[in-house]
């Protein structure tokens, strides 16, 4: 470390300046099936993360890990975090489980992103992992139900397929929107994710398929459900003032935005609208300096074709009740629109392992802007990413904005 850069972190410790925290790695397994468990997902995402650092890097040097996890099937309920960072070179360091239902890892993030911008640790760990294909059907259908409301929706027997149909059907009654929408987002999808060698489903879809697809819950079929996957993820960042030691080529965090909002529908103002997205994303364009046109791709929620209809409209993409109208014209559509949805396949194509998708999210941003995925899903130009990373039916949400430069 030079002695600018100590200086720097210097009067980082003594509150004179904010650090500004940059990804240095990013990695993940495939998601899917799975034959791993827990520790060997972990340590094959980690391994893939650190092998991401251009420059000479050890897991010693980490000073702190946050993982995400709802802990599907109980298999690890208590101690996750310990349990798996000792199977990734990261033993004797300060680890937690951070569980926020399928927010889970956008809020490890969040907060390891917080420990660096607090000027109490350079480089920190955020992760996420799940596995939940080892379970019955009706095993995993209690799991899936536990990040509901408990009392008035979970025992009245109301699924998170229902849960959305609802907010389907009233999106329908209240704008210019219709199934052939939900379609043209699946389709969308299934393409992005189809040359993604990360993804669960590497499956083009016509829109005649998805259009006639099995229906789940009314008006949602089953190409309008993500699928449930095994899978982990794993983002290392560094502080300013470190991470030029590992590479040349950061991509910073220029801001994080989190906000929650009622757990059950029926308490809050509108099913349309995700009030947490909305505040989570108002805070991050706010600190970073940006609007929703400044960004060039952005990973979404969307765990229902609906999700992302919905998360267009809350992120500021297009207006509110024209959610419908965005995904049909195609505005999302890789190197076709003014910013490209879920370029990685989304949760609908790549896959939803609970707690490992926030921080997949970012590894997707990461390597979009650093121009290291197949060439033939790159988002041309891309300068500025966004993550989008709901929990549950959006009682709580993490944005975060990513960039090439830093911020001014």
């Amino acid at each position: 470390m030079n002695f600018a850069d100590r200086l720097n972190q210097m009067l980082v410790l003594l509150g004179y300046v904010m650090v500004d925290v940059a990804v240095i790695g990013a990695g993940q397994t495939k998601f899917g099936n799975h034959k791993l468990g827990l520790k060997g997902m972990w340590a094959e995402a980690a391994e893939n993360a650190y092998s991401s650092v251009d420059l000479d890097f050890e897991p010693r040097q980490i000073d702190e890990a946050f993982i995400g996890s709802v802990a599907f099937g109980g298999s690890q309920l208590g101690n996750t975090a310990a349990l798996l960072t000792e199977h990734s070179g990261l033993d004797g360091i300060p680890v937690r489980r951070v569980e926020n239902a399928c927010a889970s890892s956008g809020f490890a993030l969040r907060d390891a992103w917080m420990a660096i911008k607090s000027g109490q640790a350079d480089i920190v760990v955020a992760g996420g992992i799940e596995k939940m294909n080892d379970l019955s059907a009706e095993r995993k259908r209690f799991w899936l139900g536990v990040s509901g409301d408990t009392e008035w929706e979970r025992l009245a027997g109301l699924t998170f397929p229902g849960t959305y149909a609802l907010m389907a059907r009233r999106h329908f009654h209240e704008h210019d929107s219709s199934h052939d929408d939900l379609v043209h987002i699946s389709v969308k999808n299934h393409m992005h994710g189809f040359e993604n060698e990360h993804a669960h489903i590497r499956k083009q879809v016509s829109f005649e398929k998805a259009e006639s697809g099995f229906m789940v819950a009314d008006p949602l079929t089953l190409y309008d459900c993500c699928p449930t996957s095994d899978g982990a993820s794993c983002v290392i960042l560094a502080a300013d003032h470190v991470a030029r030691q590992f590479t040349e080529d950061p991509v910073w965090i220029r801001s994080s935005g989190a906000a929650s909002d009622r757990l059950a529908l029926h308490d809050r103002p509108s099913v349309t609208q995700l009030l947490a997205t909305q505040k989570a994303a108002k805070a991050a364009y706010s600190a970073a300096g940006l609007t929703a046109n400044d960004i060039d791709l952005a990973e979404v929620h969307d765990c229902f074709t609906i999700a992302e209809l919905m998360a267009t409209e809350d992120l500021g993409f297009t207006d509110h009740g024209q959610g419908g109208v965005f995904a049909r014209e195609g505005r999302g559509v890789r190197n076709e629109g003014a910013v490209c949805i879920n370029p990685s396949g989304g949760l609908k194509s790549k896959g939803h392992p609970l707690g490992a998708t926030g921080t997949g999210q970012a590894v997707e941003v990461f390597k979009q802007l650093r121009g290291t995925v197949e060439d033939s899903r790159q988002v041309r130009d891309a300068e500025t990413g966004l993550t989008h990373n709901v929990g549950g039916s959006g009682a709580t949400c993490a944005v975060h904005i990513f960039g090439r430069e830093r911020n001014g």
